[in-house]
């Protein structure tokens, strides 16, 4: 096993967490406003202590290779136990980039202010293929079932009670709920921030993530919306976001806890701007 390393260092705008917080007190910069915004307070706010972050090389069974296993957890709180959400990560994405602006940040302010109980993120490296096994002998959805929680575990963390993910992590985060409900073992939350959602098969045969048009619609979230469960679902996306159609159709069948649809894009802007309320979505379920 390779030995722990923690994050601590400035990694200024980067999407790895731990990042410092100074900067975000200033001007109408989007963190410091979505840091104001979970804090509940109108003007700059005192500068609260970094997020811990691990990153340790684990050699993946089910996806044949070795992946980064990256943990993210607020600063003071023992991991003996610490409830934890998966957070998948975007196309082209790895563990270390999987996390939209401002989370960690966002996290450790809203637990240090007593807004939420504590809980951490972990992120695990899943490939390009929708967390499925498309490729035979690399499945990630298996990696994050079977795998991640005897991870977690080895660690002293408690197991995984939710699934935050970002774009074809939102697409991933849909799946694994429903396959914790089929496993007869509910997640507590299911957090989709602007979800790859696709209506075209054209479309979505460019990524090359699915054999054909039948195995995406036995995996596809918006024709198997019945097969979640009573799992809590959040969804947020901006209304410019390009995946925006097929967002609004799973809103209107699926009928989510929260539904969100705000101006903006797919990208970090929004990411930032509904970080707080995924935070808050998720706290009231640990």
């Amino acid at each position: 096993m390779v030995s722990r390393r923690t994050a601590l260092a400035a990694l200024g705008g980067t999407a790895l967490a731990g990042v410092g917080l100074t900067a975000a007190w200033h001007g109408d910069a989007p963190l410091g406003e979505a840091l104001r915004h979970a804090l509940g307070v109108a003007g700059p706010v005192p500068a609260v202590q970094r997020a811990v972050v691990t990153v340790e090389r684990v050699h993946s069974h089910y996806r044949g290779c070795d992946v980064d296993l990256l943990t993210m957890t607020p600063v003071g709180v023992p991991a003996e136990n610490l409830p934890m959400s998966l957070l998948l990560h975007g196309r082209y994405g790895t563990a270390r980039k999987a996390s939209p602006g401002g989370m960690a940040e966002v996290l450790v302010a809203a637990v240090s202010r007593g807004q939420v109980p504590p809980f951490g993120f972990v992120a695990v490296d899943g490939g390009d293929h929708y967390w499925h096994e498309n490729v035979p002998g690399d499945d990630p959805m298996a990696m994050l079932l079977e795998e991640v929680p005897r991870w977690l575990a080895e660690r002293g963390y408690g197991a995984p009670f939710a699934c935050t993910g970002v774009s074809m992590g939102g697409f991933g985060a849909l799946v694994y709920g429903r396959r914790r409900h089929e496993r007869r073992e509910p997640a507590k939350a299911i957090a989709v921030i602007a979800p790859a959602l696709l209506t075209d098969w054209a479309e979505m045969a460019e990524r090359n993530a699915f054999t054909g048009p039948d195995q995406w619609a036995s995996l596809d979230p918006l024709k198997n919306v019945d097969k979640l469960g009573a799992t809590p679902v959040g969804v947020w996306a901006g209304d410019r976001d390009r995946f925006i159609t097929g967002t609004r159709q799973f809103i209107a069948t699926a009928k989510p806890a929260v539904a969100s649809v705000t101006p903006g894009d797919h990208n970090d802007t929004l990411y930032r701007k509904v970080v707080p309320d995924v935070i808050r979505f998720l706290g009231k379920r640990v």
